[in-house]
């Protein structure tokens, strides 16, 4: 479960915005990933202290995993799981006042029968949310997108606001999963404005966090999956690329902050603003964790060109909803080490 310390921090910052979801119903896709488990946590602490007699109903293809999740989670009969795919899923019944798009694959190999992959999946997934905000009578919905979607960052930009021109390259399909999220951005925005749904964009960066998967090529994941298997943390590059870590019980508050008070149509960034490198961030890792293994570096040949930058402007999101990363990364990787190693004692002690 999820730290109370957390979920009373993200309460704190949300409350006066839960109100809007008192007695309504909410529909949640992705609601079993990293992001999803903290807003569904969230949400059930939020529908527990304030009353709100609300209820989320979350699509998922395997009912019996998310099942486990959510008991894990320690969530109950407040969220509802909706079988079925993102491309095709039967509508619940009734209105939804609020939708929460968060449903994402990073990788999605394409095959002869299915050569457009993830842009396919994400295309008509996004194009079926769309279509049940239309038919449920949806006031508002947020879309979970990704700072991908503009391409490589200028190495003489320190940071990229919303209104960066830049892209992936068409012809770069290994870049695919920041074009099926420009796609679905688009996609919300024409529903938007053709039939007055209030649907917001939360472009989000790089993040840490209890939950986070620690071997799926997240770097902060993998370090801290090194640390705490007493391995030695490895850095696959030169350790050079700059990068900056949002807290997740930050990214819930951000998330809900955007969905009820965001302006429709419109894409705000989602990220802390401090960079750090990559070596830099594993020697975090490290010193937090007490670690005593040493750091392997994978290229160590001389640096050639600027090094690649990952790090969002978020002074939209300052201005317009008051947002600010409030939980520091060596903060934010010390809980997520504490949370590992309760979990794995709690493990331990239940065999």
């Amino acid at each position: 479960m999820i730290d109370q310390r957390d979920l009373d921090h993200i309460l704190a910052r949300t409350a006066v915005h839960f109100e809007a979801l008192r007695g309504g119903r909410i529909f949640i896709t992705g609601g079993t990933g990293f992001v999803g488990s903290w807003l569904l946590a969230s949400f059930a602490k939020a529908n527990r202290e304030l009353q709100l007699r609300a209820r989320a109903v979350v699509l998922t293809r395997d009912p019996a995993a998310a099942a486990a999740r959510l008991s894990e989670l320690g969530i109950g009969s407040d969220v509802e799981l909706q079988p079925g795919d993102g491309t095709d899923f039967v509508f619940p019944a009734g209105r939804f006042a609020f939708i929460i798009h968060a449903a994402t694959q990073r990788s999605f190999t394409p095959t002869a029968a299915r050569p457009l992959g993830i842009i396919e999946a994400d295309a008509l997934t996004t194009r079926r949310v769309l279509d049940l905000a239309r038919a449920a009578g949806t006031a508002r919905m947020l879309f979970t997108s990704t700072g991908s979607v503009y391409g490589r960052q200028p190495p003489d930009l320190p940071r990229m606001s919303e209104d960066f021109g830049g892209a992936p390259l068409p012809t770069d399909v290994d870049a695919a999963y920041g074009h099926s999220k420009r796609m679905s951005e688009v996609m919300c925005s024409m529903y938007a404005r053709s039939y007055a749904i209030g649907i917001s964009i939360a472009r989000l960066f790089a993040l840490v966090g209890p939950l986070l998967p620690l071997d799926e090529g997240y770097a902060v994941g993998n370090f801290i999956g090194d640390a705490l298997a007493g391995r030695a943390i490895r850095v696959a590059g030169d350790g050079t690329p700059v990068r900056s870590y949002l807290y997740a019980a930050d990214l819930a508050i951000w998330l809900w902050s955007m969905l009820f008070a965001g302006r429709s149509g419109r894409a705000y960034n989602v990220g802390a603003t401090d960079g750090l490198t990559i070596a830099e961030l594993a020697q975090l890792v490290a010193r937090e964790s007490a670690a005593r293994t040493p750091i392997e570096i994978g290229q160590c040949g001389p640096q050639h060109g600027p090094a690649s930058r990952y790090i969002p402007d978020t002074t939209r999101a300052q201005n317009e909803l008051g947002l600010r990363a409030s939980i520091p990364i060596d903060e934010g990787v010390r809980r997520t080490l504490f949370w590992h190693r309760e979990r794995a004692a709690r493990s331990l002690c239940q065999r």
